[in-house]
């Protein structure tokens, strides 16, 4: 009886550590999942101001192949206006390139660029105006493509490894504001660029917001599910 409970004892080290290994998989699973979600975009005010109320849980959207902020809910009624629908995605031959420039981890990003057909193009950072914009790869690969990511808890959005993201009101009373990327983190006022241009600026916050879960969306992914099992199923018998 002693000696089984010293076996037991000396085996608790190995069975603590095998547990934390699967439950540290199965959190690393869960944190990588999220990344090919489709998610909208929304903001916040990095510091609180007047502006506050317009901009906190305001959505990102796109028109004329750029990014808004849409600080008047207009998307709703406005069909030119499509809400960013995106997620991660791997760009092209960059991951080496970028884990050589000392990333940690990015990818490129994707949205919808409309609800039917749900086409997809790339978000970059114009590498001229540092706007973000979005297109196909053509358009896309000759501006900063990534490394896009997010916080780890938050799930705040990253370029290039930090958050130096503006909202900028180009039109005032438009309700629509563009939004770009402080790439040299000067206030945008490098080489005549907008933050020379005397516009209202504001520094934002951007975060991934899952979309809602409504019945059809529910039925559609019941019905991947079961044709994933159901071809898994088939590949097993003909291997066998």
């Amino acid at each position: 009886m002693v000696l089984g409970i010293l076996t037991a004892i000396a085996a608790c080290p190995a069975i603590v550590g095998t547990t934390e290994a699967i439950r540290h998989g199965q959190r690393q699973n869960a944190r990588e999942e999220h990344r090919g979600t489709k998610t909208h975009l929304t903001i916040s005010l990095l510091r609180r101001s007047e502006y506050s109320q317009r901009f906190d849980g305001a959505f990102v959207v796109l028109k004329d192949k750029k990014l808004w902020v849409d600080t008047t809910g207009m998307s709703t009624r406005d069909e030119s206006l499509h809400p960013f629908t995106g997620y991660f995605l791997p760009y092209h031959n960059m991951a080496t390139v970028w884990q050589e420039a000392g990333f940690a981890k990015g990818e490129g990003m994707v949205t919808t660029i409309s609800n039917d057909p749900p086409f997809l193009n790339w978000v970059y950072v114009d590498r001229e105006t540092h706007e973000l914009r979005y297109g196909i790869r053509d358009e896309a690969e000759v501006n900063r493509v990534g490394p896009w990511d997010s916080t780890k808890i938050e799930r705040r959005l990253t370029f290039e490894g930090w958050e130096g993201f503006i909202a900028v009101e180009e039109t005032v009373g438009s309700g629509l504001w563009a939004l770009y990327f402080d790439v040299q983190d000067d206030g945008l006022k490098g080489d005549g660029r907008v933050g020379t241009q005397d516009l209202r600026m504001l520094e934002v916050e951007i975060w991934r917001r899952e979309l809602r879960l409504d019945r059809e969306t529910a039925m559609i992914e019941r019905v991947e599910r079961i044709k994933a099992r159901e071809d898994s199923s088939s590949e097993e018998t003909t291997v066998s």
